[in-house]
């Protein structure tokens, strides 16, 4: 099974917002990472807009062929959002206004009736759903009783140790998209991948989606985004 190479682009629009004005343009760089190889474009509409905003997706439902993952809080704004605009996807994540990045992964254990309706409002609009959560057998156990039909592994903590702790880490991923696959959810995993740490990630046979974007994006101001993109992707195609 080819793995799935989903670019997040969330942080080309944080250097645009930076300064104000139009550049530079996020929906180019879903443009530009489609010619080099991804399958799909990931976009965080925060509550607060600090980088994607309303007329980011706008543009981007309207002119991407790839399909689109609409990451999203668990809120009645961000469902109204995605109903409008229906993408491919929605994953659902934690969001805390003061937060730099995603923090960790949902508790969809801890939260699960504030979740089932948020679940099923999207399903019945046919937009396939995703949960981000920490690689935990509580939180896969949760998503099957949300009937979730993808859960995203959380590889934060992983790309940030080495060593025994890193080797824990990547067993605890990879039993966890065997746990979610035996229970016919596929997994997808993301966050703080790179080049020099994803080849294990993407070598666990299944995990179907790796979603990746602040690391591709820096690594564009020195190579160009198309090259960052196609080194990912010949990274992930040589793991499998």
């Amino acid at each position: 099974m080819k793995l799935r190479l989903g670019v997040n682009i969330d942080h080309v629009a944080t250097i645009r917002n930076a300064r104000g004005g139009d550049h530079p343009d996020p929906v180019r760089a879903a443009i530009m990472a489609a010619a080099a190889g991804a399958d799909g474009i990931t976009a965080h509409l925060r509550e607060d807009r600090r980088h994607i905003t309303d007329n980011d997706i706008d543009r981007l439902m309207a002119e991407i062929d790839l399909p689109l993952n609409l990451e999203m809080a668990a809120t009645e704004e961000m469902l109204d959002i995605a109903l409008r605009h229906r993408p491919h996807a929605a994953c659902i994540v934690p969001e805390r206004r003061e937060e730099r990045t995603t923090e960790g992964g949902l508790d969809a254990a801890g939260q699960q009736d504030h979740l089932a309706y948020f679940v099923d409002e999207l399903t019945d609009a046919g937009i396939r759903v995703s949960l981000f959560i920490e690689p935990s057998e509580r939180q896969i156990d949760a998503a099957v009783r949300l009937g979730a039909p993808v859960v995203e592994l959380h590889t934060g903590r992983y790309a940030h140790v080495d060593g025994e702790e890193r080797t824990a880490e990547l067993k605890r991923i990879a039993d966890c998209a065997a746990l979610a696959a035996k229970n016919g959810i596929e997994p997808h995993a993301g966050h703080g991948l790179t080049f020099d740490n994803v080849v294990p990630v993407a070598a666990v046979p299944q995990i179907a989606e790796l979603n990746i974007g602040h690391f591709l994006i820096g690594e564009a101001i020195f190579t160009g985004l198309e090259a960052s993109v196609r080194r990912m992707r010949e990274l992930m195609d040589a793991a499998r």
